[in-house]
């Protein structure tokens, strides 16, 4: 679809539009694709469930924005709006990694009506500053690998020391999702514009968004961490645990920020998660 100024938003869709299952909307992380939910949207829906998952602008196949200014929290909600609406999504389940996050307690604060329970992978009210500052080294700072090997090579510089149950399976699997092939050549999914509002953030002094967290606690909540995560600590999801009535845990052993949701069992809890969610028939 086309936003508000003209871009082309991408959106992959998966199962049914006419199940009665509630749909499942993916929103991945500040410099991630819709492609990192490929595995969890084919399982969620295999009993023909509907599922959406966004490009944010400026992302995947997702026109570059000419303004990087516009790669912005509130102008990406506005898109986000604007294609549920455009797809007749009124209501449906979240699944938001890191940014999605944001995104999803952004949208209990300014569109409740849309959520009806939420999946939070790895991001808090409380965003640690050494996880965000080990992401703002890399963002658009990627060298170009010549080959795929050179491609996990990088990758493993910077999720390696986090990221320590991952197969060579895995982590081939890793760069597949954060690189693409164009002619022969390795290339960034994202636009290295990215980083202008991020270069800009003072980290430390970032605001908590406590008030935006319990903005869901209308809504059933599944938190998901990484065990070696350094965005979102175990205080910190102890604490969002605490003030959630609806909120349940689950770590994902050996990884860090963020979760991959490629493993079975991350994906066994979600999809239940998700199975519980539904209303009754």
């Amino acid at each position: 679809m086309t936003s508000r100024d003209g871009l082309r938003l991408h959106v992959r869709e998966y199962g049914e539009n006419a199940s009665t299952q509630l749909p499942v909307v993916c929103l991945p992380g500040l410099s991630r694709t819709a492609e990192d939910f490929d595995a969890l949207a084919r399982s969620l829906a295999e009993p023909g469930r509907r599922v959406l998952a966004l490009d944010y602008r400026g992302r995947g196949l997702s026109d570059w924005d000419r303004e990087p200014k516009n790669y912005d929290l509130m102008v990406e909600s506005n898109d986000i709006a604007d294609v549920l609406t455009a797809r007749d999504v009124p209501r449906a389940v979240f699944v938001g990694t890191s940014r999605g996050g944001l995104h999803i307690m952004l949208l209990g604060a300014l569109r409740p009506a849309f959520l009806a329970a939420a999946v939070i992978n790895d991001i808090g009210p409380v965003i640690a500053p050494d996880g965000l500052r080990r992401i703002k080294g890399y963002i658009g700072k990627l060298p170009q690998p010549k080959d795929w090997a050179e491609a996990v090579d990088a990758i493993k510089r910077i999720a390696g020391l986090h990221f320590t149950s991952l197969s060579d399976e895995d982590w081939l699997a890793y760069a597949r999702l954060t690189f693409r092939e164009q002619d022969g050549v390795l290339m960034s999914r994202y636009d290295p514009g990215l980083i202008h509002n991020l270069a800009a953030m003072d980290l430390d002094a970032i605001p908590e968004l406590w008030p935006q967290f319990e903005g869901l606690n209308h809504i059933p909540l599944l938190i998901i961490r990484g065990e070696n995560s350094d965005l979102l600590t175990a205080p910190t999801a102890e604490a969002m645990l605490a003030r959630h009535p609806q909120a349940t845990l689950f770590t994902v052993l050996g990884q860090g920020h963020a979760p991959l949701l490629l493993d079975a069992p991350t994906i066994g809890r979600i999809a239940a998660f998700v199975a519980h969610c539904d209303p009754p028939l």
